[in-house]
């Protein structure tokens, strides 16, 4: 197919060139010959009056007009696919399809458990492949590898998809219910006296939570074991005099569960804001719209207790 002189066929292979950089590769994913994979390129670099791939030393370098493609010929080819996957009429009982969610095992947790019973009921047929985002998740996003990212909302501003606000939450601390069988109110000096399990996220995240304190306080909090996930958090302050700082909703959850007990922090700090990102071509996907609205609908829902 032509569309305005230019071989729509093309785009396909000109998408993986821009990813990998070397036809060989390029050509091992289009399961085209080398040859063929050259061939396109030269009608590639005919068609924009430019070099597009330039050697370096050893390697090929992108020009500054292929960098400038890389997000549009991504971007154009996922309307495209998502286009061809959308059915003029939707029912949720009898949809087939798959989508790949990242979020926190916090998220999981709080959120999208609930959201994958209710699919048994309500969608059968529709599939979530739910994983820990990535510490590369700008970039896997970007490449069409995510189709729901819920993270916060400080990364969800560096994305330019369509996002919608989930759910608010605060910061509590966790301690095992022996060693603060003693304590009515937790405060500053018995917070920083004690050691602390971390939970850390990629090292931005950690980074920023534990520099917040050394303006205020004069003083860093003693982590004594770092994680990066929450769902052990308990297991590792109980039989321990050991604090654990994060997200309300989990640690109610998690004080069902185990002899832990739950105290307001003694320091103020903003909310945590988890924010549902998607990719633009997904925007008007029927099934990804009624999964969207299936997640806000559980993230609005009353909690046990409220």
């Amino acid at each position: 197919m032509r569309l305005d002189r230019f071989d729509l066929n093309l785009l396909v292979v000109l998408d993986v060139l821009l990813e990998e950089r070397n036809v060989t590769r390029a050509s091992e994913r289009l399961h085209i010959g080398q040859s063929a994979t050259s061939a396109a390129l030269g009608r590639l670099r005919d068609y924009f009056g430019d070099s597009l791939l330039v050697q370096v030393g050893r390697r090929m370098e992108l020009t500054p007009l292929a960098q400038s493609l890389v997000a549009p010929v991504r971007d154009a080819l996922m309307r495209a696919r998502s286009a061809i996957a959308i059915r003029p009429v939707f029912e949720p009982a009898s949809v087939s399809r798959s989508f790949s969610v990242a979020a926190s095992d916090y998220m999981m947790d709080v959120l999208l458990a609930e959201v994958v019973r209710g699919l048994a009921a309500t969608a059968p047929g529709m599939r979530l492949d739910i994983r820990r985002a990535p510490l590369e998740v700008i970039e896997v996003f970007e490449r069409g590898m995510i189709d729901v990212l819920i993270i916060p909302e400080q990364y969800a501003s560096r994305l330019q998809h369509p996002q919608v606000e989930v759910l608010r939450d605060e910061h509590v601390c966790m301690m095992c219910a022996e060693a603060a069988r003693d304590i009515a109110a937790l405060t500053m000096d018995a917070y920083l006296d004690r050691g602390h399990v971390s939970i850390r996220l990629g090292d931005e995240t950690s980074l920023a939570f534990e520099e917040w304190f050394l303006p205020r306080y004069g003083r860093q909090r003693r982590v004594e074991c770092t994680i990066d996930q929450f769902s052990i958090a308990p297991l590792l302050v109980m039989g321990t005099e050991r604090i654990v700082t994060m997200h309300r909703r989990m640690a109610e959850e998690m004080a069902r569960r185990f002899p832990v007990r739950l105290f307001a922090a003694p320091f103020d700090m903003q909310p945590v804001c988890e924010v549902m990102v998607w990719p633009r071509y997904l925007d008007e996907d029927p099934s990804h719209r009624w999964l969207r609205g299936a997640i806000l609908e559980a993230a609005r829902a009353p909690r046990d207790g409220n």
